[in-house]
C-alpha cells in the first residue's frame, strides 16, 4: 500500500482532470452541487446495541444544459465532483487520454499556444497573462504593447508544461523557457515581432479598437496609485537587505517600476523567478538580465543548452527560491491573478523575508506554525495526535518537498498481524506498538489518502511505514524505513515523516560533516540517501543560508547563561512550590516572553510572547534550556533566565519591531526568558508505562494470564471489566485450551468495539493455522461487575486486569466478595497499579499516605497514573485487601506482578494477586460459621457474611442482573 502517489503517478505529466475538461466545454453553464449523505454502516457482527456512525460522505450532482448526473459517495468533496464530471464525460462519449505527446507534438502545441496568447480572443479572457497584455497597452514610447517574455513564462502553466515535455531539464533550469518562447515567436512572423537579443514580443498588427475597449471595460476603477513594500536583496554579501517602496500609478505597469529600481531602462529585461511559498502566492524575485541576454536559438529542441548568465550569483536570493538568481534582486508580492483583472499586491516586510529564510529548514517551518520562533523546536518523537501541537510532520515534509521542487513524498505502509508484530518486536528488541490495544484504529478517517484494509484494521494489526523522496527528474533522493511498529497507521506515517525531518534538520545544519558522522547520523534515523543527488537538489539552495549557523556560537544551540541543567541556584524561580511538577510525557501550559536585553539590563526590547503555550515534556518540543528550567518549576511558579543570542535571522524573524531589534543587535546583548508554569496535565497511564517497559505492561499481563491458562488447562475464562476486549482479543492470538470466553463491562461503547473485534477473528478461525480454533463460544455481558449473574458461575479462570482502581474502594471490596463467594472460579487473577512505582514512572517524589482517607486522596490525586483512578494501592494495602478476601472465602492467594522485580524496590509496576480456590471435604458444620464459604449452588444467604448480605439484598432478588450484549457459537 502506498500513499502520496506512486512514483509513476508522481512523475507523469499532469493531464486535464474531468472537471477541467467540463469547464473547458461548458464554462459557467456547468453547475456542481455537493451534499452530505448518510449511509448505513455495516457493523460486521450481530447483537450490537449501539448504532455505529459511519464516516462523513459526500455526493455531487452535476447539472449541464442537456442532462444531470449524480456521483457516488466519497470521503472528499473534490473526489465527488471529479466523479460526477467523469460520469458526464462518459455520457458525452469523451475519453480521457493520459498519453504524453512527443517532443515534436509538444513543440507544435507550444507554437499554437503562443499564437493563441496573442490573439484577439485571449485579450478578453479571464487569465492573469491577459491582464499583463492590457497593462502593456498602457506603456509609453517604444515599450508600448510590448510584453516581456519572462511574464509569459511565469504566467502560463500550459506553456511551461509543454516546455518540460520538450526538454525535461527545464524543471531545474526554468530560464530555458525563455528560449523556447522566443523561438516559437520567431516561427510566427505573420503575427508577432521579436527583436534579436531582446526578451519581449509585440503583435505585428495592433489590436482592433473594439477589442481593446471591450477588455478595458472588464477592469474596475482603481486608485490613482498603488503603494506596496518590497525587499531589495543586494548581490554583495557585505550589503544589507533593506525595504523599498513600489509606487505604481493606475496607468503604469508595475514591471516598469521594478525595472527602474534595478537600474534598467528597458523593463522587458526583468527576469522573474518561480513563486516562493504556496503555489497560489504572487511572491517572486525580480532581477535583471544582462544587456544582451544570450538565448539558445539552435534547432535542436531536445538538447537546448543553458547559456551561462555571465553575472554574479546572488546567493541570498537564490537560497529563497531554489533557482539561480543573478545580480541585485527585488522580493515582491505583486501581480495579476485568476481572481480578477485588477492588480494584486501585498507588503513584503523585512520580518517576512527572515521568516522565509528560516522556513527553508523543517524546524523553521514548525517554529512558524507555532508562532514560537525563539521557544519551539521540532519534537524528536511523535507521541499522540492529541499532544502534538503545530503542523504535523507529514504536512511539514510535503511542504519541504514543494519548497525544493521535489515530488510529493511517497509513503509505503504495511500492516502486520498482531502475533507476527509481537514476534518481530521481540527479535528487534523494540517496543511492540506505540499505543495500547484499547485505542481505536481510526486512521482511515483521519487521512483518506492512505488506503487501510478494514479487515486488517479490525484484526488489530500493527503498522510500519517507509518514506521515499524523489527529485522531479525521477531520481530517488532518500528513503527512510523505520522498523518500529505502531497500533495506528497514522502514527506510523507521522513518525516516519518526523524521522526524515529530524535527519534533514541535523544534516542541513552541518552539511560539511565528516563521512563517518554522516553515516552515523543516517543510521540513527534509519535513512538511506544518495549524496550527489541530495546535494544537487537540496543542499545547493542552502549554501549561504546562515539562519542555523552562527559564527559566535559555532552553529551550536544557545546555552543558558551561567545556568546548568542540574543546578537551579542560578535560575531565579519565584513563587510557592505547589507540588504539581512536570514529568516526561506531561502536557505543559506556560506563559512566556522573550526580550532582547543589553548587558547590565539597561534596555529591553520584547521580541516574542505567548499567553498560553502548550508542549509535551521530554519530546524536545522546546529549546533545551527552556525545558531544563521548566523541569525545576511547579505550577504557579515563575522563572527568569538568560541565554546567549541565537542566530541573528531567528531574532529578526521573531522581532515585533525590526528597527529596534536591529539597533539592539549593534551592541552586546542577550535574550531574557520570563516564564510562568500555568498547568501540568499528567500523561496517560499507558504512555508512562510504554516509555519504560518492553514489551508493554498490557502485553505482559496478557502473557501472565496465558501462562496460567496453560498451567491449569483452563477451558473457560471470564474477563471482568473487559472494556474494548483487548485481553480477549489478545488471547485469541495464542494456542490455548480455552473453549469458552466471556466478558463483562458496563460500557456499551466499549462492548461494541469488543464485539466487532471478536466477531472478525472468530468467523475466520476456520483457518487451519488460526490459534483460536479451540474456541466454541464467546459471549459479552452488559452490566456491572458487582452485579450477580448465575451465568458467570463456575468458570475455570477469571481475570480482572487494571479495573478495580476505577471503582471506589468499597465497590472493589464488594466485587471481590461477589466473585469469590458466588461465581467461585477456580482461579481469579486481579491486577492493579502499584502506587509506589509511580515515583519511577513520573520521576517525582512519593507522597506519604495519611491516616485520614480524605487527606490521603488529596495528597495522592495528582500522582495517580490516570485521572479516572479512584485509588491506587501500595503493595501493603493491596496484599491486605487480597488476603482478607482469600481468608473469608476459602481461597489461597499468591502475589506477583509484571514490570519490575519482586526483590528490587519499589517492586512491580503492576501488582497481581492470584486467588486459587481451596477444595475441602464436605463438612456438615461448614455452614455454621457465617463468614465461611460454601459450595456453589447453596442459598446465597448462607454464602455471605452479615455485612455482605446487607449489600447484596437487592441484587439477590434478581439472579441475573446483566444482559447479553453479543453471543457467538461455533457451527
Amino acid at each position: 500500500m502506498e500513499t502520496g502517489g506512486s512514483l509513476v503517478q508522481a512523475i507523469r505529466k499532469p493531464t486535464l482532470t474531468p472537471k477541467a475538461i467540463i469547464h473547458q466545454k461548458f464554462g459557467s453553464k456547468a453547475s456542481y452541487t455537493v451534499e452530505e449523505v448518510e449511509e448505513p454502516t455495516q457493523n460486521g457482527c450481530p447483537g450490537l446495541a449501539i448504532l455505529q456512525k459511519g464516516p462523513c460522505l459526500y455526493r455531487c450532482s452535476l447539472e449541464l444544459p442537456d442532462f444531470t448526473v449524480v456521483s457516488g459517495s466519497f470521503k472528499k468533496k473534490k473526489d465527488a465532483e471529479q466523479s460526477a464530471a467523469q460520469i458526464a464525460l462518459e455520457k458525452l462519449g469523451i475519453n480521457l487520454s493520459s498519453d504524453n505527446p512527443t517532443a515534436e507534438e509538444a513543440w507544435r502545441e507550444l507554437i499554437a499556444r503562443v499564437k493563441y496568447i496573442f490573439s484577439n480572443e485571449f485579450l478578453s479572457a479571464l487569465h492573469p497573462l491577459s491582464s499583463h497584455f492590457k497593462a502593456a497597452l498602457r506603456r509609453v514610447g517604444d515599450l508600448n504593447a510590448s510584453v516581456p517574455a519572462s511574464v509569459i513564462a511565469i504566467c502560463d502553466g500550459k506553456l511551461n508544461n509543454l516546455c518540460k515535455i520538450i526538454n525535461p531539464t527545464v524543471e531545474s533550469h526554468p530560464l530555458l523557457v525563455l528560449s523556447y518562447i522566443m523561438r516559437a515567436a520567431a516561427g510566427l512572423p505573420e503575427l508577432v515581432v521579436s527583436a534579436e537579443g531582446q526578451l519581449s514580443i509585440w503583435r505585428k498588427d495592433p489590436y482592433p479598437p473594439n477589442v481593446i475597449e471591450s477588455s478595458i471595460s472588464q477592469q474596475s476603477d482603481v486608485a490613482e496609485s498603488i503603494t506596496t513594500t518590497a525587499i531589495y536583496i543586494p548581490c554583495s554579501p557585505e550589503k544589507a537587505v533593506e525595504p523599498v517602496i513600489l509606487n505604481i500609478s493606475s496607468t503604469g505597469y508595475y514591471l516598469d517600476v521594478i525595472g527602474q529600481i534595478l537600474g534598467l531602462s528597458d523593463a522587458n529585461m526583468v527576469l522573474i523567478s518561480r513563486t516562493i511559498g504556496k503555489a497560489s502566492s504572487e511572491t517572486r524575485l525580480y532581477f535583471a538580465a544582462p544587456k544582451s541576454y544570450p538565448l539558445d536559438m539552435s534547432s535542436d529542441l531536445l538538447n537546448a543548452k543553458v547559456v551561462p548568465f555571465g553575472g554574479p550569483l546572488n546567493a541570498k536570493a537564490s537560497s529563497l527560491c531554489g533557482q539561480d538568481i543573478y545580480g541585485d534582486s527585488i522580493l515582491a508580492s505583486i501581480g495579476y491573478t485568476w481572481k480578477g483583472q485588477d492588480i494584486f499586491h501585498e507588503d513584503v516586510t523585512l520580518q517576512s523575508y527572515y521568516r522565509m529564510l528560516i522556513s527553508k529548514i523543517p524546524s523553521g517551518v514548525y517554529k512558524l506554525s507555532r508562532e514560537a520562533i525563539l521557544a519551539a523546536e521540532l519534537p524528536l518523537t511523535f507521541t499522540t495526535k492529541t499532544n502534538w501541537k503545530g503542523s504535523f510532520p507529514r504536512e511539514i515534509l510535503s511542504s519541504f518537498c514543494r519548497q525544493y521542487r521535489l515530488l510529493e513524498p511517497v509513503f509505503c505502509g504495511s500492516s502486520i498481524p498482531l502475533k507476527a508484530s509481537s514476534e518481530l518486536s521481540r527479535s528487534n528488541n523494540k517496543p511492540e506498538v506505540s499505543e495500547s490495544a484499547e485505542q481505536e484504529r481510526e486512521y482511515a478517517n483521519e487521512n483518506e489518502s492512505v488506503d487501510v484494509d478494514p479487515k486488517l484494521a479490525v484484526l488489530g494489526s500493527s503498522f510500519t511505514c517507509e518514506v521515499k523522496i524523489y527529485a522531479k527528474c525521477q531520481d530517488l533522493i532518500l528513503e527512510c524505513a523505520p522498523d518500529v511498529l505502531y497500533k495506528k497507521q497514522n502514527d506510523a506515517v507521522q513518525s516516519a515523516s518526523l524521522k526524515v525531518l529530524s535527519w534533514l534538520n541535523a544534516y542541513l545544519k552541518d552539511t560539511y560533516m565528516s563521512l563517518e558522522k554522516e553515516k552515523q547520523l543516517a543510521n540513527v534515523f534509519d535513512i538511506k540517501f544518495y549524496r550527489q543527488i541530495f546535494f544537487k537538489e537540496v543542499v545547493k539552495c542552502l549554501s549561504v543560508c546562515n539562519c542555523w549557523h552562527n559564527e559566535t556560537l559555532g552553529g551550536k544551540e544557545p546555552e543558558l547563561n551561567g545556568v546548568v541543567e542540574n543546578d537551579a541556584s542560578y535560575i531565579n524561580i519565584e513563587g510557592t512550590d505547589s507540588g504539581l511538577c512536570p514529568s516526561n510525557g506531561s502536557l505543559l501550559c506556560v506563559c512566556y516572553s522573550v526580550s532582547l536585553v543589553t548587558k547590565g539590563e539597561l534596555q529591553k526590547e520584547l521580541l516574542e510572547s505567548i499567553e498560553e503555550f502548550e508542549f509535551e515534556m521530554g519530546t524536545g518540543a522546546v529549546i533545551p534550556c527552556l525545558e531544563a528550567v521548566v523541569s525545576q518549576m511547579s505550577v504557579g511558579q515563575s522563572a527568569c533566565f538568560y541565554t546567549e543570542l541565537p542566530p541573528e535571522d531567528l531574532v529578526l524573524a521573531a522581532a515585533k519591531d525590526l528597527a529596534n531589534a536591529l539597533a539592539f543587535l549593534t551592541s552586546p546583548c542577550c535574550l531574557e526568558y520570563s516564564i510562568i508554569l500555568l498547568q501540568v496535565t499528567e500523561p496517560p497511564e499507558d504512555r508512562m508505562e510504554q516509555a519504560l517497559f518492553n514489551p508493554p505492561l498490557s502485553k505482559q499481563r496478557v502473557e501472565y494470564a496465558v501462562q496460567h491458562i496453560k498451567e491449569f488447562c483452563a477451558t473457560s475464562l471470564v474477563d471482568f471489566g473487559c472494556g474494548s476486549g483487548s485481553l480477549l482479543e489478545s488471547l485469541l492470538e495464542y494456542p490455548t485450551s480455552l473453549e469458552t470466553i466471556a466478558g463483562v463491562d458496563i460500557s456499551q461503547k466499549s462492548l461494541s468495539r469488543a464485539a466487532k473485534v471478536l466477531h472478525s477473528k472468530l468467523v475466520m478461525k476456520s483457518d487451519f493455522d488460526a490459534p483460536c480454533r479451540s474456541i466454541k463460544s464467546a459471549i459479552l455481558f452488559d452490566g456491572s461487575i458487582t452485579d450477580f449473574d448465575s451465568r458467570l458461575c463456575e468458570f475455570d479462570l477469571a481475570t480482572c486486569l487494571e479495573v478495580i482502581e476505577h471503582m471506589e474502594e468499597e465497590q472493589a471490596s464488594l466485587f471481590g466478595d461477589i466473585v469469590l463467594s458466588s461465581f467461585r472460579p477456580r482461579i481469579l487473577i486481579v491486577s492493579t497499579p502499584n502506587y509506589e512505582y509511580n515515583v519511577v514512572l513520573q520521576k517525582s517524589n512519593l507522597t506519604s499516605h495519611e491516616d485520614d482517607p480524605e487527606e490521603k486522596i488529596q495528597s495522592q490525586s495528582c500522582k495517580f497514573r490516570n485521572h479516572d483512578h479512584k485509588f491506587e494501592w501500595t503493595r501493603e494495602q493491596f496484599q491486605h485487601w487480597a488476603s482478607e478476601l482469600a481468608v473469608r472465602h476459602k481461597y489461597r492467594v499468591e502475589f506477583s506482578g509484571v514490570g519490575g522485580a519482586v526483590d528490587l524496590e519499589p517492586g512491580f509496576a503492576s501488582q497481581i494477586a492470584v486467588f486459587r480456590r481451596v477444595f475441602l471435604p464436605e463438612d456438615d458444620d461448614s455452614l455454621k460459621d457465617e463468614n465461611s464459604a460454601s459450595e456453589l449452588g447453596k442459598p446465597i444467604q448462607q454464602l455471605l457474611s452479615t455485612t455482605i448480605k446487607m449489600r447484596l439484598d437487592n441484587r439477590s432478588r434478581s439472579m441475573n442482573n446483566t444482559t447479553i450484549f453479543y453471543r457467538w457459537k461455533s457451527i
